[in-house]
């Protein structure tokens, strides 16, 4: 079987500037699929490649195993920019994009009331789209990317904007769509909502790959050189320990990550010397600490 997606040697300028440069990456089916980077990497543009939205300069994309554009009506899409008809009513409006996908009217308000009811939006369905919150029509706009049941489903940044509730919300729609059979591609620069949902990631920089595949084997990769560490005293100076290449203050504990070839116990002896240890436990890094290693800690060019 072809993989739900794949990509070879995609490259897309807009004038001077190369927003993706030469990627290539396949999406296993069956998946959720992380593509994560920080802003202005080139994920967004890939996505629209992805979608036959805008075309590459290079390059091959399949989807499903079609050219791109072939498999639209098993495709659904959930934009970063968030755009819906503010004037028209919440059921109508999710009616017409059932239609568009090819089911009828009524199937289409049966589909789309039932969603409704499960968002908890169900009382708003003959309220115009402009009576909603930014957080109700992020929410209506996940439904119309979901409506028909997509084999494959693209989302650009889908947590961006909610609050907690509504994230895990919209998380546990993911895992029952993925459960069902939906392949689901998810772009974000949110590390720790990548690695709960992810089997597989590609990280995207300045418009080329820097690493990917199963996030099990890209964390393998990077050895088991990161220690949590938690302590009552004062821990200032650990950035100053000759075997310390960075430390992550998360308040409650800190993740201190090791240069290649430092002793652990070393780390532990120097820290029972000044502080009362509570927490010290060796880990894989977090892909967290993974993506600033590899991105560093500037940006991307817009």
């Amino acid at each position: 079987m072809e993989p739900a997606v794949s990509l070879r040697d995609l490259v897309k300028t807009f004038g001077p500037h190369r927003a993706v440069d030469g990627i290539s990456l396949e999406v296993t089916r069956g998946l959720i699929f992380g593509l994560i980077g920080p802003n202005g990497a080139g994920k967004t543009t890939t996505i629209r490649m992805i979608l036959d939205i805008i075309r590459p300069d290079s390059g091959e994309v399949r989807v499903l195993g079609l050219p791109a554009g072939g498999a639209r009506d098993k495709v659904g899409y959930l934009p970063e920019e968030r755009g819906l008809y503010r004037k028209t009513k919440v059921l109508e409006m999710l009616e017409f994009q059932g239609a568009i996908k090819g089911a009828s009217l009524a199937a289409a308000r049966r589909e789309a009331a039932g969603w409704l009811d499960r968002i908890g939006l169900g009382e708003w369905k003959d309220r115009k789209v402009e009576d909603l919150s930014k957080g109700m029509q992020q929410k209506v706009q996940f439904v119309g990317a979901v409506m028909g049941k997509p084999e494959l489903l693209i989302l650009d940044e889908p947590f961006a904007g909610l609050d907690p509730v509504n994230q895990n919300l919209f998380k546990d729609v993911m895992l029952d769509l993925n459960r069902a059979g939906a392949t689901i591609v998810f772009s974000t620069h949110q590390m720790e909502t990548a690695e709960r949902l992810c089997r597989e990631i590609a990280l995207i920089n300045r418009g080329r790959i820097v690493l990917g595949g199963p996030l099990a084997a890209v964390k393998s990769r990077f050895g088991k050189n990161s220690v949590l560490v938690e302590y009552d005293g004062d821990g200032d100076f650990l950035r100053s320990l000759p075997g310390v290449a960075r430390v992550d203050d998360y308040g409650g504990y800190r993740e201190v990550r090791l240069r290649d070839g430092a002793d652990p116990q070393a780390l532990l002896r120097a820290l029972v010397e000044r502080v009362a240890v509570r927490r010290f436990e060796i880990v894989e890094p977090t892909l967290h600490n993974i993506f600033i290693e590899q991105v560093g800690e500037k940006p991307a060019d817009a």
